[in-house]
């Protein structure tokens, strides 16, 4: 499926308060199942000046902003550079899926950089993130019986499954092999709906939970193999690049 967003995008990224290191597009876009009535989540990584880091008043390391534009619901949330790294090198699913986003809407030569480094953020306790992730997304699809955390449910299960087995990151559902027959019924159903539920036909909770049980124990046992490492050995490359933005940016506002 051709993911459409509005041509606008690129406007937000000038209007922040600092500079945006990156911005991409995550949730339902980047996972492959937006509906019509989906919101634009944009995440990425803002600069803080380092007076706003070093002194005694620091700078929001987080900042969030949602608003409505032409009918679209936009999500916006930025961390700052040192923030997102340290999420980076913690086991942190999400912020890896946003910073490796092909659907980029603001770079910059500090986004090239963390993207060459991003495959030295991988370990095996990445798995932790998506097997805790799936838990929460099937308990919640118990709860309401949606579409959506079933839907997210598959997803972080496959995504674990083939960074765990290759270290590659895919967070396009569509894109990943390894799931039951029924996903493309429901992406379809979900694609029509963002609260809708499984479609007639769809395999009751029983096959669901069979199936959502055999995932995570390939996950689980994927991890226990993976060649990846216990620790990220792109950790110190991460930190030069962090100082190495700061007085950069300092040096140029001098």
């Amino acid at each position: 499926m051709t993911v459409t967003l509005p041509s606008w995008l690129a406007e937000i990224p000038a209007g922040q308060a600092h500079p945006t290191a990156f911005a991409t597009v995550s949730g339902a876009h980047l996972y492959g199942f937006p509906s019509a009535d989906s919101d634009v989540d944009l995440r990425g990584v803002h600069l803080l000046p380092l007076e706003e880091v070093v002194g005694l008043r620091t700078g929001s390391e987080t900042l969030t902003r949602s608003w409505v534009r032409d009918g679209v619901e936009v999500d916006l949330v930025t961390h700052d550079l040192a923030k997102f790294c340290r999420l980076l090198l913690r086991r942190n699913g999400y912020v890896l899926e946003q910073l490796l986003s092909p659907l980029v809407v603001a770079t910059s030569p500090v986004h090239r950089e963390m993207i060459a480094a991003a495959p030295g953020c991988v370990t095996r306790h990445h798995a932790h993130h998506y097997l805790g992730f799936a838990r929460t997304q099937w308990r919640l699809f118990e709860r309401s019986g949606e579409l959506k955390p079933l839907l997210y449910t598959f997803r972080v299960l496959l995504t674990g499954l083939r960074l765990m087995r290759t270290g590659e990151l895919e967070a396009d559902l569509t894109r990943l092999s390894g799931g039951p027959p029924y996903l493309g019924d429901l992406i379809a159903a979900k694609r029509s709906a963002e609260h809708g539920r499984p479609p007639a036909g769809a395999p009751g909770l029983a096959r669901l939970a069979r199936d959502v049980g055999r995932l995570t124990g390939e996950l689980e046992e994927a991890r226990d193999a993976s060649r990846l490492p216990d620790t990220a050995p792109s950790a110190d490359a991460v930190h030069d690049l962090v100082v190495r933005a700061r007085l950069s940016m300092r040096a140029a506002r001098a």
